[in-house]
């Protein structure tokens, strides 16, 4: 826990004046750290009911792909609408300033499937919330949200647990 909050780097006024972004790209230069968070996963979730593992675009996918591999589970593709091919279900959600769409291919889960629902980071939990509703939309029930780094004071993983989704991250940092 200590080794993997150590390579995560903090860079200041990015993308926005005032924002503190973590960004988890270190992990995946070094073996070590990679090998720990894909494990930690693993062990969390090698018992696990789960029949899908969903992941939101972009670095969600890259521990979710592995994640999904080592469990033999389908992997599916939460993205920014326009991005997958063929019939695809979509999802709005505010922005700070403004509102974004995600998408997910129309056949991804169904009815009584068991969904982790795997991203980077959980934020305020907009991006996380449209991806529950387009995998609800299809009949899935979510067994949990996991992401490396949560960042409690911006509220999403609170709002997550009270609206009954467990949540999982690694490691936290406080502020924005």
């Amino acid at each position: 826990d200590f080794y993997i909050k150590s390579l995560i780097q903090t860079v200041e006024d990015w993308t926005k004046e005032r924002i503190s972004f973590r960004d988890i790209t270190p992990i995946f230069s070094d073996p070590k750290g990679m090998r720990m968070v894909v494990d930690a996963y693993i062990h969390r979730y090698i018992g696990s009911d789960i029949t899908h593992i969903a992941c939101i675009d972009a670095r969600g996918f890259l521990i979710a792909a592995v994640l999904a591999y080592e469990l033999q589970k389908p992997l599916i593709l939460v993205r920014k609408k326009g991005k997958l091919p063929g019939k695809t279900i979509s999802q709005k959600y505010a922005l700070e300033y403004g509102e974004s769409e995600l998408e997910i291919q129309e056949s991804a889960v169904k009815q009584g499937d068991t969904v982790l629902l795997f991203d980077d980071l959980i934020a305020t939990g907009g991006t996380l919330f449209a991806a529950i509703k387009l995998l609800n939309k299809q009949g899935a029930h979510i067994k949990e949200v996991a992401a490396i780094i949560d960042l409690p004071d911006l509220g999403g993983s609170q709002k997550l647990r009270d609206s009954d989704i467990p949540v999982f991250s690694l490691c936290a940092f406080d502020g924005e």
